[in-house]
């Protein structure tokens, strides 16, 4: 990534949302995260939004009817960098607990994704680093003009699932469908973004054998 470009609040933004908000601009830094299908079950996702509910509670702020979580944005301004924060820094916990089936320790398996997300490296994107956990992946990456994070964390999917289950012998979904995505604020949160995914296992404390991290050499 020859340079990195940060979010710019005055440039045009492609916004987009189902369970998760999305946002989208071209030449800037962009941490995604995705998932298998089976890493975060019920009793998990269950205890993750006790957990925030709680964290709200003790500021005075009540969750919406049926015990939902608020959106940031309906938020008062002071705490809501704090709450997205929290409730991220709790989320990847749950993921790091390493649930589900977690098939990606097995090493060819991590490699698939891995190819995956180089191939089209240096001419649709610029790839800076990425790790490959047991049961979700994270990396940094730029997408240059004419690919979308959208369009592009669907190939990634798409194709890394259609090989994997071919190898495992199997059908049916591999990854939960909907990445986590955010635009890059500044050149520290790049740095400190990038620390964390070349420490994430080590901060799970797995052995070297179950995660699989790559960084450019540029």
């Amino acid at each position: 990534m020859s340079e990195i470009g940060y979010f710019d609040p005055d440039a045009g933004l492609e916004q987009s949302q189902r369970s998760l908000p999305h946002w989208f601009q071209p030449n800037v830094a962009t941490f995604i995260t995705f998932r298998t299908a089976d890493s975060m079950p019920k009793e998990v996702v269950r205890r993750w939004t006790e957990e925030s509910i709680a964290w709200l509670q003790a500021r005075g702020i009540s969750p919406i009817l049926g015990g939902q979580l608020p959106e940031p944005d309906k938020l008062p301004s002071a705490i809501r960098t704090d709450y997205l924060k929290q409730r991220s820094h709790r989320w990847h916990w749950h993921l790091d607990s390493c649930q589900g089936k977690c098939e990606l320790r097995n090493r060819e398996l991590a490699e698939v994704v891995l190819q995956c997300l180089r191939h089209f490296d240096s001419q649709r994107y610029d790839l800076d680093c990425a790790i490959v956990m047991p049961n979700h992946v994270h990396l940094l990456v730029q997408f240059r003009p004419g690919t979308t994070c959208r369009q592009q964390c669907e190939s990634w999917l798409h194709y890394s699932a259609w090989r994997i289950n071919k190898r495992l012998g199997r059908r049916g979904a591999f990854w939960q469908s909907e990445p986590f995505d955010h635009l890059i604020r500044s050149a520290e949160q790049f740095q400190y973004l990038r620390q964390y995914i070349a420490e994430n296992g080590v901060h799970a404390f797995l052995p070297e054998s179950d995660y699989l991290y790559w960084k450019s050499a540029a």
